[in-house]
């Protein structure tokens, strides 16, 4: 479990010291590079809820940020949470304001926010994995919030919608709310987001989907949403059914409890670099394949309750859609996105 009491005590701490990092200075805009926050840090700071260790973390702490509809706790509590914390691993999580449905540019901040206190109290980069639009958004971040880039080691995206998804289209005809406006394949965000390069110099990224997914569509065929158009060595974008061809996960078994998106995963965190399937034991069909892609779900998800916590994400999920607010277009792009200005 997330140590609030020693959260409380980090904050007190981080209130001592000289700035924050968030308050505009000498004049400083929205606009100016980078642009500055305009959500109060005190709401950042009540967002952000790290495990215990990260002052004296010894290995890069990892920040995860949770997707459309979901909170860390529907989102990570009963998988990636406790799969961490017995690897010994320091994280953090970052709650985005209205289960990650308000406009997009304002849930970046909380994790810009995030990934500059991780780094300061820890002294070291950041491994940020990110569900869905939580695997996009920090990709936002480190395009116009440039100083962040020498933080982050890493972005791990899990079925992230990257080039936005089909399906939000169609659930807009009678209004939706913003950041699913925003995660149309045709929005005004997600062209700023790829406009002229898709990934910054100096972090690695993996992005790990499954070709069956059927929230960030199309994830299959010769140009899916999820995986990163760039070349390099920084960067590795990886299908579930390139592993395993069997595996079955949709959208929210790939983010929540598929066995091989976390073999993957832990695979990116332990070396440098992004994920090479490569390196999991007995890929391509060599003896200990078969036990990684038989299993049923990851380390941390106990079988035992799995139903139930599972069956919270789907409650959670539901009751964000239903009582959260609906506009009837896309928030306009904040002026240091706008190519016109």
């Amino acid at each position: 479990m997330l140590d609030r009491w020693w959260m409380l005590g980090l904050m007190i701490v981080l209130a001592g010291c000289s700035g924050s990092g968030n308050e505009p200075a000498g004049g400083a805009t929205a606009c100016d590079s980078p642009p500055a926050l305009t959500v109060p840090t005190s709401t950042l700071d009540a967002a952000l809820a790290c495990s215990a260790g990260l002052a004296s973390a010894t290995r890069d702490p990892v920040l995860l940020v949770p997707g459309t509809a979901t909170t860390p706790d529907t989102a990570f509590s009963w998988n990636h949470q406790p799969a961490l914390e017995a690897m010994g691993w320091p994280y953090c999580t970052v709650e985005l304001p209205e289960s990650a449905m308000a406009d997009a540019q304002v849930s970046a901040e909380y994790i810009v926010h995030a990934i500059r206190q991780m780094a300061r109290v820890s002294g070291r980069r950041v491994a940020v994995v990110g569900y869905s639009q939580g695997g996009m958004l920090p990709r936002w971040a480190l395009r116009f919030y440039p100083d962040i880039r020498e933080h982050v080691e890493e972005l791990v995206g899990l079925a992230p919608s990257n080039h936005g998804t089909e399906t939000a289209a169609p659930s807009c005809v009678s209004g939706c709310q913003p950041s699913i406006w925003q995660q149309r394949s045709d929005a005004a965000f997600i062209a700023a987001l790829n406009a002229d390069f898709e990934t910054v110099a100096g972090v690695d990224y993996t992005v790990i989907y499954t070709q069956l997914d059927e929230v960030v569509v199309p994830n299959a065929g010769p140009n899916p949403s999820s995986p990163l158009r760039a070349q390099g060595e920084h960067l590795a974008n990886i299908a579930t059914q390139s592993v395993c061809p069997a595996n079955a996960a949709d959208h929210l078994a790939l983010g929540t409890y598929d066995p091989v998106a976390h073999a993957l995963l832990v695979d990116a965190l332990t070396h440098p670099g992004p994920a090479d399937p490569t390196r999991l034991a007995g890929y391509a069909g060599a003896p200990g394949t078969a036990a990684v892609c038989a299993e049923v779900f990851m380390p941390g998800v106990n079988p035992a309750t799995f139903a139930l916590d599972y069956g919270g994400l789907l409650a959670g999920i539901s009751e964000a859609t239903a009582n959260t607010e609906r506009v009837d277009a896309e928030p306009a792009l904040r002026c240091f996105a706008d190519p016109a200005g």
